[in-house]
């Protein structure tokens, strides 16, 4: 393309001068080629580039903001999630960085975020490294006509990890930094490799847009949908089986990790990828991420296997947190495009190191919202330094560290959408502790976990008699398909019920001290939802 015609592409993000090549909209392999002359990677032996992250290898939440002025100053939920910026420091920073580019080989990818037409968030990101721009290419939505001279991007992201912040003087804390200006429609991302600050920058985009503008929900789970057009979808943190529940062969993949539930139209992923942890990754265990790792994939701060171009997946040299970024159709069953109805059923999945929460209850709107709201797992002994024994974890629904908006907006849109839908099913799915606490009871074997979801997906519970939690009021059945019937209350699978007890108050103890947070924001119908701690009180 002609230098006048990318100039004009460029010229809305402060470039006045060409930079000395700038490749457009590339393919994967072309891509890939480039990231191999510039040494960012290595192939592996399935044909996937390998590319390390530098310093950074996963995000660094303390160092993202968003420019806080006029449109922002009353809506944003401000606090040690999204940290407040200065316009004119964001400014400064931008004229920096474009200065610190010009004279480049920059990589500029056109793309958007959005499944559904109508829901579309069109991008332009512009690049400093050839394999951040395929990853871009793999994790974001890509247009039918690449070349279309009349993109006009609703967004864009400049993203530089050569260029460091001088935080005395540009307002940073550090050196590397990923600030959003909401009013000037664009994203900074500096001295950082991590390539998924940028597709989590979009995330937090959507997340204020799509509430505020459009009555959508934004969502950080995964969906799938049955052959019967049954959409379900997946909550969940870090280790509670997210990825492993949310895969069957027997049902479509919308989508892994980002979706919108719209007014009208149900609900559709945001972007066209995977980004998928990769971490003792077997063929055998995820078979379908295994075969997606192939060429124009990408896997990121692994290792290989000496003397070899295998990767060593068990290998934790660089960090747990290796990854690998594909597009959505390396998945046989992915759904495209992914968008699908209205979901029937909803799980929210929680690894109770406790042992109290039944390992499958259902939630009416109100403990939907409360449960939506709190966003509770447990860590356990080796799962990060320093954790010795169980250990609490809430996330606002099941992604705090991406909200904009105050946690409690997106908790009353799901109460809504269960109103305006109300087949709807809410389950949480407890892939914890039974029988004690860690180190006492036993994990909930994985076979029971999937029977119980399949009973749920098939309506096998729908006649089946149900009782509340005494102290968390979700109803557990008393019966479910392939399920040994005395796990499914949790209390009787402790030999001693007093120390259940005793735990149960504990656990919802720390739910309503973590709720304390948002309890002058929340309506009646959410605080209708908390546990029940005076009744096993001594």
């Amino acid at each position: 393309m002609s230098t006048p015609s990318l100039l004009a592409r460029l010229a809305p993000l402060g470039f006045t001068t060409a930079p000395a090549e700038v490749h457009l909209n590339l393919p994967a392999d072309a891509l890939v080629q480039h990231a191999l002359r510039r040494h960012e990677g290595q192939l592996t032996d399935t044909g996937a580039l390998m590319a390390d992250t530098g310093r950074f290898t996963g995000r660094s939440p303390k160092d993202r903001f968003i420019v806080q002025d006029a449109g922002t100053q009353d809506s944003v939920w401000w606090g040690d999630i999204n940290l407040p910026f200065a316009p004119e420091k964001f400014d400064q920073l931008h004229r920096k960085m474009v200065a610190y580019l010009e004279g480049k080989e920059l990589f500029v990818r056109e793309a958007y975020a959005g499944a559904n037409p109508d829901y579309q968030l069109k991008l332009r990101v512009v690049n400093e490294l050839a394999w951040h721009n395929l990853f871009c290419h793999n994790l974001f939505l890509r247009p039918e006509a690449a070349a279309d001279t009349s993109w006009l991007p609703d967004f864009s992201i400049i993203c530089a990890p050569g260029f460091e912040a001088d935080p005395a003087v540009d307002g940073t804390r550090q050196k590397n930094f990923a600030i959003i200006n909401f009013t000037r429609k664009l994203i900074l991302i500096g001295g950082t490799g991590y390539a998924g600050e940028m597709k989590k920058g979009i995330f937090g985009v959507l997340n204020y847009l799509l509430p505020h503008e459009r009555q959508t929900l934004p969502m950080h789970c995964s969906a799938n949908v049955g052959a019967a057009g049954d959409t379900a979808i997946f909550f969940g943190l870090s280790g509670t089986g997210k990825t492993t529940l949310s895969t069957d062969p027997n049902r479509g993949l919308i989508g892994d990790d980002e979706h919108g539930w719209t007014p009208r139209d149900g609900i559709f992923n945001f972007e066209g990828g995977c980004y998928a942890k990769v971490i003792d990754l077997s063929q055998e265990k995820e078979p379908e991420i295994w075969n997606a790792i192939r060429p124009g994939a990408i896997v990121e701060n692994t290792r290989f296997v000496p003397g070899t171009t295998t990767v060593d997946y068990a290998n934790k040299s660089v960090t747990e947190n290796t990854r690998t970024a594909y597009p959505l159709s390396f998945i046989p069953n992915a759904v495209e495009p992914s968008v699908g109805p209205a979901p029937k059923n909803i799980f929210f999945l929680t690894a109770d190191a406790f042992g109290v929460l039944p390992p499958i209850s259902r939630l009416d709107k109100s403990h939907a919202m409360y449960h939506f709201l709190s966003g509770y797992t447990a860590k356990v002994a080796g799962t990060e330094m320093g954790v010795t024994e169980p250990q609490t974890t809430f996330s606002a629904c099941f992604g705090a560290v991406f909200l904009p908006l105050h946690p409690t907006r997106y908790a009353e849109m799901l109460g809504e959408k269960m109103e305006e839908h109300p087949n709807v099913q809410v389950w949480l799915i407890n892939t914890g502790w039974s029988g004690g606490s860690y180190g006492v009871g036993a994990r909930m074997k994985l076979s029971y976990t999937r029977a119980m979801i399949t009973a749920a997906l098939t309506g096998a519970l729908t006649d089946v008699s149900f009782h509340r939690h005494p102290v968390f009021g979700v109803e557990m059945p008393a019966t479910v398909p392939g399920v040994p019937a005395h796990l499914l209350d949790p209390r009787q699978t402790w030999t001693n019920s007093e120390a259940y007890d005793r735990t149960a108050a504990e656990l919802a103890q720390q739910f309503v001290t973590n709720f304390q947070k948002y309890a002058d924001f929340a309506s009646a119908d959410i605080l209708a939802g908390a546990p029940k701690v005076q009744l096993v009180e001594a």
